[in-house]
């Protein structure tokens, strides 16, 4: 039977609750591989695997309630092994690493950062800002509207404008928060907003990191920020020199 692997956590790390299920219709119930230090949270995996909604959500159940209890190496959805014994091999391979990993993430969380613009808003920043757009504007409907010519070189100045400050408020939202977190990690780009940054902090501070997105958001009301945490720490992860699983789009 394949192994679904969730995380890696210690041996000392609290236990689940008994019968908890994870992944698969039905649930598969979650269980514990153990060698040395090392502990691998995992289950049986169905057949059929596939990055279905209920199968994602479960997947995050179980690394949000084993993390709750203490430092967790989370595995990205998909992860397989070819029965428990391979996973003991992994763990006995990279002992080293992750509890190394372990080490350095105990006791901290992600944060996950989005940042938007409304469009309205950050639209009359950087009008007010620029004069010279200003006196573009003005022309503009002083003649009527302009010609189709002044109306083309009119937005794309206004849109070269917005890029350069989306380009400026994404170093701020790191700027700002930076200081609150122990690393910072930049995600892929995406379409809908400026900066996609996740943050490790530590769970005592966890406070004071709200309050400072919440001090970025009267500081800078034309920016929209969007913060999921306390999440498993995905982006801090270093999976090392060998993968433990395959991924499950390769498995038939």
């Amino acid at each position: 039977m394949t192994t679904y692997i969730y995380g890696i956590a210690a041996t000392t790390h609290p236990a689940l609750p008994e019968g908890m299920g994870g992944i698969g219709e039905p649930e598969r119930k979650v269980r514990v591989v153990r060698h040395g230090k090392l502990a691998a949270i995992v289950s049986d995996s169905p057949e059929d695997l596939r990055p279905k909604r209920r199968d994602l959500l479960a997947h995050q159940s179980v690394l949000d309630e084993a993390g709750a209890g203490g430092a967790v190496l989370p595995m990205r959805f998909g992860s397989l092994a070819q029965d428990d014994e391979a996973v003991v091999a992994v763990l006995a391979e990279l002992a080293d690493h992750y509890e190394e990993r372990l080490n350095a993430l105990e006791g901290k969380a992600e944060y996950n950062v989005k940042a938007a613009h409304d469009e309205q808003a950050v639209l009359h920043q950087v009008l007010a800002e620029s004069p010279e757009l200003r006196a573009m504007v003005e022309a503009n409907r002083a003649a009527g509207g302009g010609s189709y010519e002044q109306k083309l070189r009119l937005g794309e100045q206004v849109t070269a404008a917005v890029r350069a400050r989306e380009e400026s408020d994404g170093v701020e939202v790191r700027r700002a928060l930076e200081p609150c977190a122990e690393a910072v990690s930049v995600g892929p780009e995406g379409t809908g907003w400026l900066a996609n940054v996740s943050f490790l902090v530590r769970r005592e501070a966890a406070a004071g990191f709200v309050a400072a997105v919440e001090e970025l958001r009267k500081e800078q009301p034309h920016l929209e920020l969007t913060v999921h945490g306390p999440l498993p720490p995905y982006s801090f992860v270093d999976p090392g020199p060998a993968q433990p699983a395959e991924d499950a789009a390769s498995v038939r």
